[in-house]
């Protein structure tokens, strides 16, 4: 494969797929004296790059594959992608899902036209009856990475970045199976000069192993928030290609990548997925490592409300803006309202107060009291246990 396979791919998309926006980052910018931009994918058509390959995948299908509809397995962004380019292109669509996927994402992949079915509790469960349904059917497989023509269409976000940033040096993009850090890594055999880095969660990570060994190996896979790049094993295509094109694979802690969501929400205004918020996480572990300008993709901005609050708490906790701490005092009318009065004064919102009257180390008339309060940062965090301590109170 090459540009021109890529080039042809964004031939059929023309009219299909949104030219994303490319945004410069001040606040990542300040962080790492270099030009920052950010590729927003989350603001493609179905809220991630993947209905770019789909689309040209199947469209690709002859008349006698159409007509046998088309089957994929997945848990959110390439059932959309497949739904919705199906139904532009007036074929069938049925799509396994792990039981219990987010109502958000089956409803979104529903709406498209997708005849849904559920299975197993994650994708490579669901991957099962999908293959079987495919035999059994004639349907075609839509694979989400390991394909050519999926390649190809990912890869024309990579077109889209140099000609919306012509000098960028560096382009950080999540990095699953890899089928998008494929596509965009093709732009080396025109730009050699640029350096393309893989961006995965270090807790579930299979690239680092794949690498070691010389070919696509299967790795155990942890739990992570950033389920979208969470893939045992690479592609065999797209492994082929990054062996040779990929510049490095960086691994980023779950802590960064909800700072980075966090943070990707307070300052640049974009809502994203934990696996979207990955290149932004590299950049943060390491701002003085690349060189601009830089272009961080945001792959995707699929994500179910409830876990956002989860992952948004995650990010407060992980910048240092909630304290908890247990703090004993008289058991006496007055002491707890002192002690909230002199929370008021510092500036902290009180966000949880418990009791505990049953500790055994506690003499008579004596509390317990366990506090959850919203700070700043890490530095008011560490001011207000000062302050507390210089107040007389006990800490526990």
């Amino acid at each position: 494969m090459d540009l021109n396979d890529v080039r042809a791919a964004r031939e059929l998309l023309e009219g299909v797929t949104e030219t994303t926006p490319m945004a410069h980052s001040r606040w990542l910018s300040s962080r790492t004296g270099q030009d920052v931009f950010l590729k927003a994918e989350n603001l493609q058509r179905t809220g991630s790059f993947k209905i770019r390959g789909a689309y040209v995948r199947i469209a690709r299908l002859s008349a006698q594959e159409r007509a046998r509809g088309v089957v994929a397995a997945s848990a959110g962004n390439h059932a959309q992608g497949v739904a919705l380019a199906a139904s532009l292109l007036g074929i069938r669509s049925t799509i396994f899902m792990p039981v219990g996927a987010a109502l958000p994402k089956v409803a979104a992949t529903e709406s498209y036209g997708a005849d849904i079915r559920f299975h197993g509790s994650g994708v490579t469960e669901a991957l099962v009856p999908a293959r079987e349904f495919a035999e059994r059917t004639g349907a075609v497989l839509i694979h989400p990475f390991d394909h050519e023509d999926i390649i190809a269409g990912q890869g024309t976000l990579g077109l889209e970045v140099l000609e919306q940033c012509p000098d960028v040096r560096t382009i950080l993009v999540p990095l699953g199976g890899g089928g998008l850090a494929a596509g965009v890594a093709l732009l080396r055999s025109e730009r050699p000069d640029l350096r393309i880095i893989g961006v995965q969660a270090e807790d579930a990570a299979a690239y680092p192993a794949s690498i070691a060994a010389g070919h696509p190996v299967a790795t155990a896979m942890g739990v992570t928030m950033a389920d979208g790049i969470s893939v045992a094993q690479p592609g065999d295509i797209p492994f082929e290609i990054l062996a040779s094109l990929l510049d490095e694979v960086r691994t980023v802690s779950e802590e960064s990548l909800s700072r980075a969501l966090l943070s990707l929400l307070e300052r640049a205004k974009l809502l994203v997925e934990p696996a979207g918020a990955a290149a932004v996480a590299a950049v943060l572990e390491r701002p003085d490592d690349f060189e601009g300008p830089v272009v961080a993709v945001l792959s995707g901005g699929n994500i179910d409300a409830l876990v956002l609050l989860d992952v948004i708490r995650h990010g407060l906790a992980a910048a240092g803006r909630f304290l908890n701490f247990r703090v004993r005092i008289g058991d006496r009318p007055g002491e707890l309202m002192r002690l909230l009065s002199d929370l008021a004064h510092m500036q902290v919102n009180v966000l949880n107060v418990n009791h505990d009257r049953a500790s055994e180390s506690l003499r008579v008339r004596q509390v317990d009291v366990d506090i959850q309060v919203a700070t700043r940062g890490a530095q008011h965090r560490a001011e207000v246990g000062t302050r507390l301590t210089e107040l007389g109170y006990e800490l526990v």
